[in-house]
């Protein structure tokens, strides 16, 4: 077979460049930006095009597996459904739909059918057990959205191909690109703002890859935030900053807000942001006096004690100041559907569960991971009883994550749907082989498709670029074959999954050579016919994507902002009750001036917990994370380059090697997280790096976790840092303690 060349675009992260990728005897064998696509316009970065060298190698996941004792067995796909279907109707029927849970991870969301299918599968079975990887990094914008606009998913971004001043807070979209939104090739972007006589202001306790092309570096104490945001508004009134014809004609709360600011004073957050008052002040004017600027924030905002409070003060500034919903400043964009007013009139993404234990309320119908263990350990009704993750890793990824792990051990069922055996998935009772994204015919996932997140919109179709090389299915079609063997529907209808049933079977007639799942082309074909796109097959053949209308900015304001009196919400009660901890929490920061705080970053070949399984990104003495340290603070520590430290919290202590790094503000470390592979079935290369798991050192539990989201702490966290008190043991994810967690199966036939 002669090699071939598919265009298809990458579902690792939210930037989806276009790719070309060549095939020989039913394998990729090489990937390459698409200089010709129409936004990406030959970007990509080495996770994307390395992909196939983490997605298709010897671990790969080709069968079901079962647990038998210490080993994974292969079983055939009747066995493995009619067993979890057995156990899943046993326990609904002894204990409470609510005693089966789903923990939907990351990868998940980059695929259109994935999410909406595992939802159908809860719904179906009734439970309201969700769980989401958005309770570790964005859940607080989901939750202050729903209190502002109307609906969680309608989430303003800067107008990045316009704004004159961007202000950054807490986000590194150079290594970590944009999050929610498309912006191919950050650093073009950015550099062409300058480029325009613009300012990019990047406020963060390192100097990022971010920082170091942006025009301006401003240091801030880790997880003070909400202080620089409360200056920065009180500021903005104080020298005239506000835009009083548009908020009194589409917004309600401004007084509130305003008094809320009133004693925040730059002087005042100074001794804790420890951002001069001067600096504050000329980053306001800045802001102020561009034509068109923008406020944007991300995980390193989003992570700390205040997440949800920092994301609205910034969401505030951008709305009061006339900057919102407009060209340069910050947009709102439109999908192929109109879906902020399909889901308030439906409920979708809205519901409004309370979780057992903690006084919750679900954000995007999911409840706080950092409670999960929790809700597996206490008795009582509801208890969750059985757990399946799909396309994530909380057992890396969650707070508090040796506890998590004991929990994992006390389910009566763990069913983890992925491409590997990863650390989640060595404690399972099952694990199904998913297709990868390579394998799938798709769409642009929810924000872009649905919600017009991009800085240029546009659509593309791909189809599947190889064949599953084993007895993978897609998500949808396992978890069709999941609903039907708990005996449950989809969507809470029988009916419905029969058509879906039905469907598959017509496919299968008509298309053979397709295979035999849900027939993914053909319903995704509906959706775009729904928004007015034309067909599936038209879409492909516009290999290079199809350019939409650009963002017009205006509309938004007083037509599409879905809260019940149609104007944006600037005081909702919950974030104003939310803030009277405000000086608790100040005088908390000025107690412990002097305590280290750790913050994590990220690598460019590094992604969440899965880009270490391939020796090319992890060669040449990348196979750990380090604790990176401020020169300053290391000499005051008593440690050098290359020793090992001990890093303490109330929950654990990890030990790993010390690099120096001038890039930091000094009391601040950081630690890279994704690490401690060592107990992964089926993970040969990744089990064999020395990294270890950073979310040992955060907490859960309903008193550790903010309130307003269910978000884990997981960065800003006060530590305890000196010389390692023994040698590292690589075999552990702490790097202290000997030998596998008990329970975890030593090998994958």
């Amino acid at each position: 077979m002669s090699r071939t060349t598919k265009h298809t675009f990458c579902r690792i992260c939210e930037a989806l460049c276009g790719l070309e990728v060549d095939v020989e005897h039913g394998r990729v064998v090489d990937i390459r930006p698409d200089a010709a696509h129409v936004a990406t316009g030959g970007f990509a970065c080495p996770k994307g095009l390395k992909q196939h060298h983490l997605l298709d190698n010897p671990d790969r996941l080709r069968w079901p597996v079962k647990r038998v004792g210490d080993r994974f067995e292969r079983v055939s796909w009747d066995e493995a459904l009619a067993d979890i279907g057995a156990r899943v109707k046993k326990l609904v029927a002894e204990r409470d739909p609510d005693a089966i849970a789903m923990y939907v991870g990351t990868a998940a969301g980059f695929s259109v059918l994935h999410p909406i299918f595992a939802q159908g599968f809860m719904d179906g079975i009734g439970s309201r057990s969700m769980y989401a990887s958005a309770t570790q990094d964005c859940a607080n914008k989901f939750a202050v959205a729903r209190e502002m606009y109307g609906f969680a998913l309608t989430q303003p971004f800067p107008d990045v191909d316009r704004v004159q001043c961007l202000v950054i807070v807490g986000a590194n979209p150079v290594v970590s690109k944009w999050s929610f939104l498309q912006v191919p090739n950050p650093s073009r972007r950015i550099r062409q703002i300058a480029a325009r006589s613009g300012r990019v202001i990047v406020v963060d306790p390192r100097r990022t890859e971010t920082a170091k092309v942006a025009t301006d570096h401003v240091f801030i104490r880790p997880d003070t935030d909400v202080f620089f945001f409360l200056s920065f508004l009180n500021e903005l009134i104080a020298t005239g900053g506000v835009d009083r014809a548009r908020v009194d004609a589409h917004t309600t709360g401004f007084d509130e807000v305003a008094e809320l600011a009133r004693p925040w004073t730059p002087e005042r957050t100074e001794s804790v942001t420890r951002i001069p008052a001067a600096t504050l002040r000329d980053v306001v004017r800045a802001y102020r006096e561009a034509d068109g600027a923008a406020l944007y924030g991300s995980t390193g905002m989003n992570m700390g004690r205040n997440g949800s409070l920092a994301f609205w003060l910034q969401e505030v500034i951008n709305a009061v100041s006339g900057n919102l919903d407009r060209r340069g400043g910050t947009l709102v964009g439109q999908g192929i559907v109109d879906f902020a007013r399909f889901g308030k009139r439906t409920g979708i993404m809205a519901k409004r569960n309370p979780s057992r234990l903690g006084g919750f309320t679900s954000v995007n119908d999911a409840f706080p991971g950092g409670m999960l263990a929790d809700e597996i350990l206490t008795p009582g009704p509801r208890q969750v009883r059985a757990l399946f993750v799909t396309g994530g890793n909380p057992l890396l990824t969650m707070p508090n994550a040796g506890r998590l792990r004991d929990a994992l051990r006390d389910l009566e069922l763990l069913v983890c749907v992925d491409v590997f055996v990863n650390e989640t998935a060595s404690l399972a009772h099952y694990v199904l082989p998913a297709t990868t994204p390579l394998q799938r015919p798709d769409l642009p996932f929810v924000f872009p498709l649905l919600l017009g997140m991009q800085a240029r919109p546009y659509l593309q179709a791909t189809d599947a670029i190889v064949p599953p090389d084993g007895e993978q299915r897609d998500e949808a079609t396992i978890y069709l074959g999941l609903a039907r063997a708990c005996g449950v529907g989809l969507f809470g209808s029988v009916a419905a999954r029969r058509a879906v049933e039905a469907l598959r079977r017509v496919h299968r007639w008509a298309r053979p050579e397709r295979g035999q799942g849900v027939p993914q082309e053909w319903i995704l074909s509906g959706l775009l016919r729904l928004g007015g796109e034309g067909r599936f097959r038209d879409l492909l053949r516009e290999r290079h994507g199809r350019l939409r209308p650009d963002h017009a900015g205006g509309d938004f304001l007083g037509r599409r902002c879905v809260t019940d009196d149609g104007r944006v919400q600037l005081a909702p009660p919950l974030l104003l009750e939310q803030a009277t901890k405000l000086d608790a929490d100040f005088a908390h920061e000025l107690a412990s001036s002097q305590t280290l705080k750790l913050i994590t970053r990220r690598a460019v070949t590094t992604h969440n917990s899965w880009t270490h399984n391939w020796e090319g990104f992890v060669d040449g003495g990348r196979d750990t994370n380090h604790l990176y340290v401020h020169p300053e603070d290391a000499a005051r520590l008593g440690l050098r380059e290359g020793d090992h430290a001990d890093v303490a919290t109330d929950t654990a202590t990890v030990r790993l090697p010390v690099a120096l790094l001038d890039d930091l503000q000094p009391g601040t470390v950081a630690l890279p997280h994704g690490w401690g592979h060592q107990h992964a079935a089926g993970l040969t290369v990744a089990s064999r790096t020395r990294g270890v798991n950073v979310n040992l050192l955060a907490a859960d539990g309903a008193d550790r976790l903010e309130r307003v989201s269910g978000m884990a702490h997981l960065t800003g966290i006060p530590v305890d840092v000196r010389p390692a008190a023994g040698p590292p043991d690589p075999t552990s994810w702490s790097g202290i303690s000997a030998g596998p967690p008990a329970g975890a199966p030593a090998e994958v036939l």
